[in-house]
């Protein structure tokens, strides 16, 4: 049987206030990005998550920023490595200490980018999840798109899983076009729901220049903050059923 896992961020709350319907997400993902604090969460949001997960069967990745909640971790920053490090081991621990059995580790927004080029910042959020890893007794897999933090995963010997995004459109170099730029986000659920079916089957999409290349991903991303993400996410739930593929966390 072919199975692939799917996830969401979710437990973003800013300000009190949450930007996804986390409860009808939950019942619907796998895995479960969680955001602990650097972009947004807060105690309170990050229980929550932990309650909801425990409820839904849905495993809980940690989902750590730079640290800007300012702009929601979407404007890349330059901290020294050692603060970046300590930044992200802090958004870690603070998960942990919300209850949460932290199965992976998947950087945010702006961060998430920076650590594909930046050997620097990739290292540093490593070197955090190393040390939580060696805490726990084992071995945290490391969430994202190739390149320095697989690269820095495999050194310190920490699993990598490689991602596809389900509603973000692709450059033909296999980048996400960047947000703003026409072609970037992708909301039909109808469509969302095809290209759920291409990674699993063809091991492939298309970019938003028409090209075609291989993505070979063992987890789908949907962004729980993008206003059609219910609808997405059942109607990609409907058509990996109707195709026979399980929908299971891989930690």
């Amino acid at each position: 049987m072919m199975r692939v896992d799917l996830n969401a961020d979710l437990g973003e709350t800013v300000d009190g206030m949450p930007t996804a319907d986390d409860e009808a997400m939950f019942a619907v993902v796998s895995s479960a990005n969680v955001a602990c604090g650097g972009h947004a969460g807060d105690a309170a949001s990050m229980r929550e998550a932990v309650e909801r997960a425990a409820r839904f069967g849905v495993a809980v990745g940690a989902h750590p920023s730079y640290d800007d909640r300012e702009h929601f971790g979407r404007i890349r920053r330059d901290p020294a490595p050692a603060d970046l490090r300590a930044s992200v081991a802090a958004q870690l621990a603070a998960l942990a200490a919300a209850g949460a059995d932290i199965r992976y580790v998947k950087p945010h927004g702006a961060l998430y980018h920076a650590v594909i080029d930046d050997e620097g910042h990739a290292r540093a959020v490593v070197a955090a999840v190393t040390d939580l890893s060696s805490r726990l007794g084992r071995a945290l897999p490391v969430l994202g798109l190739p390149g320095a933090i697989s690269e820095a995963a495999a050194s310190a010997g920490l699993p990598f899983v490689h991602e596809a995004f389900l509603d973000r459109g692709y450059t033909a170099k296999g980048a996400l076009v960047p947000r703003g730029e026409p072609g970037a986000l992708i909301e039909d659920p109808v469509a969302v729901a095809a290209r759920a079916l291409r990674f699993v089957r063809d091991r492939d999409v298309d970019t938003v220049d028409g090209t075609r290349i291989a993505v070979d991903a063992a987890s789908l991303c949907l962004h729980g903050d993008t206003p059609s993400a219910v609808a997405m996410a059942h109607a990609v739930r409907a058509a990996l059923d109707a195709a026979g593929v399980e929908v299971r966390a891989p930690w």
